[in-house]
């Protein structure tokens, strides 16, 4: 779901936050991403605090529960895939909340720590709050994502051109994702299901500042580089 934005002071700008440890880039030509604060502009809320209700008969416990994870890659472009699937991937009837689903995407963050309280804003706003899971988790909603394409934008090459020597960390990148997100529940006993297109940029680091890509941040979605 896109949402709103307060017109930005300075279109002509963009505020990057690309790191080995935190690195600001303003850059003319490109336009504003609060990559610091996170996305704005959102109702979302920060993560909830780590609780899941306790099991019912038709959810299990927390013993019986595991949790999926971001299959790492050293390929930037194979991880950009694996960590959208991660985000756009969930299950209501798993068990699992919204706070898990964060935990699983913040596992494959930044492993400084630096970029984590920022990413764990950022991952929030593209899951449905607690509320709406338990609304969700009535009508047994499973969402997935159908990856149309992913490029690097032109504003992250431009970005990257007119860089100082040192401000970007050596295989940091840009990746933009364009896809389908799909939905299925059941509705009055009948299965439903919707689809929407979503597009999104995410920051992460590769080789050879590290073995494995790392995700920095995410734009807001359906705002993405281009």
């Amino acid at each position: 779901m896109k949402t709103s934005r307060s017109p930005s002071p300075s279109r002509g700008r963009l505020i990057a936050l690309i790191a080995a440890g935190v690195v600001l880039l303003i850059l003319a030509g490109v336009g504003i991403y609060g990559l610091i604060a996170g996305p704005r502009g959102t109702n979302a809320p920060h993560p909830e605090p780590s609780s899941s209700p306790p099991p019912t008969p038709s959810m299990p416990g927390p013993s019986s529960l595991r949790l999926p994870v971001v299959v790492r890659s050293a390929a930037p472009e194979t991880f950009a895939r694996n960590v959208a699937d991660a985000i756009f991937g969930w299950d209501t009837t798993s068990g699992l909340m919204p706070l898990d689903y964060t935990s699983i995407v913040l596992d494959a963050g930044d492993p400084t720590g630096t970029e984590q309280a920022g990413l764990a804003s950022d991952v929030s706003a593209y899951l449905p709050t607690r509320d709406a899971w338990i609304e969700l988790r009535k009508h047994e909603t499973r969402q997935r994502l159908i990856i149309d394409r992913v490029i690097v934008p032109a504003a992250w090459a431009d970005a990257v051109a007119q860089a100082q020597p040192g401000q970007i960390a050596p295989g940091a990148g840009a990746y933009t994702i364009e896809g389908t997100r799909h939905r299925d529940g059941l509705w009055n006993g009948e299965p439903v299901s919707s689809e929407h297109a979503v597009s999104f940029t995410m920051f992460i680091v590769c080789a050879p500042t590290y073995p494995t890509c790392h995700l920095l941040r995410l734009s807001q979605l359906d705002d993405p580089l281009r």
